[in-house]
């Protein structure tokens, strides 16, 4: 048997370094024995997925150093490798097992299921969409003849556990009762992760996933299918999660999850696929710095840890250091400093602006200082303003953050939207507003447009720079933050 092993990444957001952590131990998984490594695009979350996400996820990986034998770039035996490219393929799936009993269509609204919801809960029961939902056959064939919407769901036995085989963990026992009745086929014909997954993975001939621990709950759903079509069910591995050091699951309310973030810092990607190999795995003799190929070498997936490996930004920049030091030269150093600091398509955005100011080459170095540095050292003392007291200027700080983390479309524009909007509602001044962003972004009032500042570091230096501001300035206590959360929820119902 052929060893083959996938990663699945969804083109709806930056390129997340879990994504990357596991794109690394399936890569040397299927390196180790002689396998093969395929990449597919899950996008059937249509309203999400974006062409420009899925060229950002497949160029970051290839600058860490990943590379796939299969894949929507490369091509392959087994493509298309984009879901929404095999749409129609997973309709005859969803069909076949309504046809086979083990699936069935449901035309509940969402109001009857927030009533079943409550009733579930109500019980002492799992929340989830479970119960009385099939309608008798002639009700089923009348609404279908009628055009009514529906969604096609599996069923999931009512009693009894289901024990799933995993590589590290041995047997997972999950209570049927936990297990919801999975929607398979949405309304609009595309398939669920679910369905998708399972096909997909069959059909390309995956014989191991590895995946993070947070698909624990999903392998009964898996299993069952894979038992329902009668098929042999991939190996499963569940890697642990990523952990911020507060031990909380890694997320970008906390720490820069970009894999684009640690390029534009001017992180060596050696270094950081060397950290990420670190993070919940070891090499036979411990040592904390090793190459790629050093990795597939002696990698073992029984040396993964189950405890939550935490990703410390301070200690991959010193793991980041010792790159440097001991495997650039001098003339290296100079090469690789040339190719961050002189990108094109970093340096070329800027040139308007600094041409519009510069009146000798050596006035750019410190205008454009902060568009290439990491957290800026700015003090409490930068933020004072004349109109603005401190419990302001942490709101517009705050409220600023939360509404650039929910947004998914990082451009000039958008910006511009979300902090008019909030200096709106708050009932500030544009220019007012703007001056603890300014100051956050790029340490001073006086620079040019903060909005094109932005679009160009990108969402994850942005928000870690706005994070760093109110840390300087003491942030919020746990009870402030809970009215502050209030205020930022009154303040989005009206913009």
């Amino acid at each position: 048997m052929t060893v083959r092993t996938r990663i699945a990444p969804s083109p709806t957001g930056d390129p997340h370094v879990g994504t990357a952590y596991v794109a690394l131990f399936n890569l040397c998984f299927a390196r180790q024995h002689g396998g093969q490594f395929i990449l597919r695009i899950e996008d059937t979350d249509q309203a999400r997925s974006t062409d420009e996400s899925e060229q950002d996820i497949l160029k970051a990986l290839r600058w860490l150093g990943l590379e796939w034998d299969e894949g929507p770039d490369v091509g392959g035996p087994h493509g298309p490798y984009r879901q929404s490219e095999r749409k129609h393929s997973y309709r005859h799936y969803a069909l076949d097992l309504v046809e086979k009993g083990h699936a069935f269509y449901c035309f509940r609204t969402p109001e009857e299921l927030d009533v079943i919801r409550e009733a579930r809960k109500e019980a002492g029961l799992n929340p989830g969409i479970k119960g009385d939902l099939e309608l008798p056959e002639a009700d089923v064939q009348r609404r279908l003849a009628a055009g009514e919407p529906y969604v096609i769901r599996m069923k999931v036995p009512e009693e009894g556990v289901c024990r799933v085989d995993d590589m590290l963990r041995g047997v997972i026992e999950i209570d049927w009762s936990q297990v919801d009745c999975q929607i398979l086929l949405k309304s609009d014909g595309m398939p669920t992760y679910h369905l998708a997954n399972v096909v997909d993975d069959h059909l390309m001939a995956i014989t191991h996933v590895l995946r993070g621990e947070e698909w624990i709950n999903s392998a009964p759903k898996h299993q069952l299918l894979y038992e329902y079509f009668g098929w042999d069910m991939p190996v499963l591995c569940h890697l642990p999660l990523l952990r911020n050091p507060d031990k909380s699951k890694l997320s970008k309310r906390k720490n820069p999850t970009s894999i684009n973030f640690y390029e534009r810092m001017g992180f060596m990607p050696e270094a950081v696929l060397n950290y990420l190999g670190r993070m919940g795995w070891s090499m036979p003799d411990e040592r904390e710095k090793f190459s790629l190929a050093e990795m597939v070498e002696h990698f073992d997936i029984q040396r993964v840890s189950l405890g939550g490996p935490i990703f410390d930004v301070e200690k991959l920049r010193w793991l980041n250091g010792l790159w440097l030091r001991e495997n650039l030269s001098d003339e290296q150093f100079m090469a690789r400093l040339k190719d961050w600091w002189f990108r094109p398509e970093a340096l070329a955005p800027l040139v308007p602006h600094l041409k519009g100011r510069a009146e000798v080459f050596s006035d750019v170095a410190p205008m454009a200082a902060f568009m290439f540095s990491g957290m800026l050292g700015v003090t409490a003392e930068q933020f004072v303003h004349n109109k603005l007291d401190e419990s302001e200027i942490k709101r517009v700080l705050q409220f600023t953050l939360w509404r650039f983390e929910a947004q998914r479309h990082w451009s000039k524009e958008t910006l511009f939207a979300d902090v008019k909007a909030l200096s709106k509602a708050m009932e500030l001044k544009m220019g007012d507003f703007m001056f603890p962003i300014f100051v956050a972004i790029a340490g001073t009032p006086n620079s040019w447009s903060v909005m094109d500042s932005m679009a160009m570091l990108g969402p994850d230096m942005t928000r870690a720079r706005l994070r760093h501001a109110l840390e300087v300035l003491g942030g919020f206590s746990k009870k402030e933050t809970k009215r502050v959360e209030k205020e930022f929820a009154a303040f989005s119902s009206l913009s």
